[in-house]
């Protein structure tokens, strides 16, 4: 599975730059771009999903880890398009579809982690991003009376960090993929 990560390192880095876009325009402009927020977020999460589908289904399909990105990628899917089909109802209920992502995207990204250890250094950026995903999730399932400016607000933070941290993953996947190919026997 290393070898695979190590050569889509830029899939990280995509999700990372999406992460960061989301980022961006949540923070800017909270309350103009709610309803704007919720088909970008589907639209992040659609993007994010399939990007891990991709992952999931790249190469060796024998290869530890594999379902935890394909489950992952499934939900992340299946979220976004429901934010699509239903943007009204979505921007009133979207605390409950944001927490129940973010849950089980983290629950499985910190899987894949535990998963990697061994292989890759620094995973610790993987397990980080998975368990702030988790916490932002808990977070909003035990505070479902805040506001959707506040709920904005936690979206936009969470994905600026989460962001960072994919964007440096991808990069330690990248380096250690030319540390690999530079040591590689000929």
């Amino acid at each position: 599975m290393i070898s695979n990560l190590t050569r889509r390192w830029w899939v990280f880095l995509v999700r990372g730059v999406f992460a960061i876009l989301l980022a961006v325009v949540a923070l800017v402009q909270p309350m103009s771009t709610l309803f704007a927020l919720v088909v970008v977020w589907g639209a992040y999460a659609v993007a994010e999903g399939a990007m891990a589908l991709w992952a999931g289904f790249s190469d060796d399909t024998r290869e530890q880890g594999r379902w935890f990105l394909i489950i992952a990628g499934v939900a992340g899917m299946l979220g976004g398009i429901a934010a699509w089909l239903w943007p009204g109802l979505t921007a009133v209920v979207m605390l409950s579809i944001v927490a129940a992502w973010s849950i089980v995207r983290g629950v499985f990204e910190m899987a894949a982690a535990f998963a990697l250890r061994k292989s890759i250094d620094h995973e610790w950026t993987m397990l980080a991003a998975g368990a702030l995903s988790v916490l932002f999730g808990v977070l909003l399932l035990l505070r479902s009376g805040i506001g959707l400016l506040a709920l904005v607000w936690l979206i936009g933070g969470y994905a600026l960090i989460s962001g960072v941290l994919q964007v440096m993953l991808a990069f330690r996947l990248r380096h250690l993929g030319h540390v690999k190919h530079t040591h590689a026997p000929v």
